[in-house]
């Protein structure tokens, strides 16, 4: 079965380092390509600043005609809150599964809603992020297969969407942290305009 990675997240908006990572992580972990996973209502998160169809359109954009990048909007149709282990369990059992995440998340693991279950249905590969060491912390280290914790070589960037929407609102254009045709696509739809919401989370459990 190929080997398939996963890489969720509000991408609110997407932004050069969501891409970058979904590429590091095909190259050197040998994956058949990336499923990016757009979140639908993540339960530990406030209101996001663009709607579904709007994050879904500026994701499409910066994948653009990457074979290696595909989109699925499983979280988007489906409704109420969020849980990654309901995404895992409709997936069809046809690969094998790597979840990608940031050191951030990783130290957060443990609170995502049955993250044991979770554990069951994948490897974790994890990234380094600015200011996060990439060590599980030790109830997740203990539960972890011996494989089941793989790292991506991955430079940490300091990129974050809160801070994103921040200079947006602020009516700066970050034109170093998106693509093009996202920039394009938040000015011509007039996104994040609005007041600064809550803290950005890249992941939602």
């Amino acid at each position: 079965m190929p080997q398939v990675g996963l890489l969720g997240g509000s991408f609110d908006p997407v932004h050069r380092a969501h891409i970058a990572l979904a590429r590091a992580a095909c190259q050197t972990l040998s994956l058949a390509y990336v499923e990016l996973l757009p979140a639908g209502r993540p339960w530990q998160r406030g209101q996001l600043g663009a709607a579904p169809e709007h994050r879904l359109a500026m994701l499409r954009l910066a994948c653009g005609d990457d074979p290696r990048l595909r989109i699925n909007p499983i979280e988007l149709q489906r409704p109420g809150a969020t849980y990654t282990i309901d995404t895992l369990a409709a997936l069809p059992r046809t690969a094998r599964y790597t979840w990608i995440l940031g050191a951030d998340q990783l130290a957060n693991f443990c609170t995502w809603h049955r993250w044991r279950d979770i554990l069951q249905h994948v490897r974790l590969a994890v990234a380094q992020r600015p200011g996060t060491s990439p060590t599980p912390p030790a109830e997740l280290a203990l539960a972890l297969a011996p494989d089941g914790l793989v790292r991506i070589p991955f430079p940490p960037l300091d990129v974050s969407a809160s801070t994103i929407r921040q200079e947006l609102i602020q009516g700066r254009l970050p034109e170093s942290q998106l693509d093009p045709l996202v920039l394009g696509y938040i000015r011509t739809h007039q996104l994040y305009q609005r007041p600064a919401l809550s803290p950005d989370s890249s992941r939602t459990p």
